[in-house]
């Protein structure tokens, strides 16, 4: 994963980072206030930015996200407060054992794992804050509030 120099926004608390294309980003941007897309690429920073790494519950999406989260963990990008992982669904219904277990490891990486399940509305195109994403959009504005 590339490492880029996104630009800064008033009212902004955290990047969120599609760790592959279709990820969901653009979708938790609209629908979770207080992130913006990093463009796919770890931001550059002089200080500390807070990161939350995003991707679908696919295999090459999970392996994706395993792969963000140990360049993350060897040090390889600096000033990066990584707050977690959003494992976003790709279908409706119960996952397949063999992603349950992939999404279980990687967040073994990964400081917190928050999963939306599959959301029809979105699909629709209806870009809304649903129920499924509450506890995601209060933890992050908790965890990025000021002391």
């Amino acid at each position: 994963m590339p490492v880029a120099h996104p630009l800064l926004s008033r009212g902004q608390s955290w990047w969120w980072l599609g760790v592959h294309g279709g990820a969901g980003v653009s979708t938790l941007e609209e629908t979770v206030p207080g992130g913006r897309d990093a463009g796919r690429a770890w931001p550059v920073t002089t200080g500390s930015q807070a990161v939350v790494l995003v991707a679908r519950s696919t295999a090459r999406g999970l392996g994706a996200a395993r792969n963000a989260a140990q360049q993350w963990a060897s040090g390889m990008v600096t000033g990066i407060d990584l707050l977690g992982l959003v494992v976003v669904a790709d279908a409706p219904g119960r996952r397949p054992k063999v992603l349950r277990d992939r999404v279980l490891l990687v967040s073994g990486a990964v400081p917190r794992l928050w999963e939306i399940p599959w959301v029809e509305p979105w699909r629709l195109g209806e870009p809304r804050v649903p129920k499924e994403c509450a506890a995601l959009a209060r933890d992050l504005t908790r965890l990025t509030q000021p002391a």
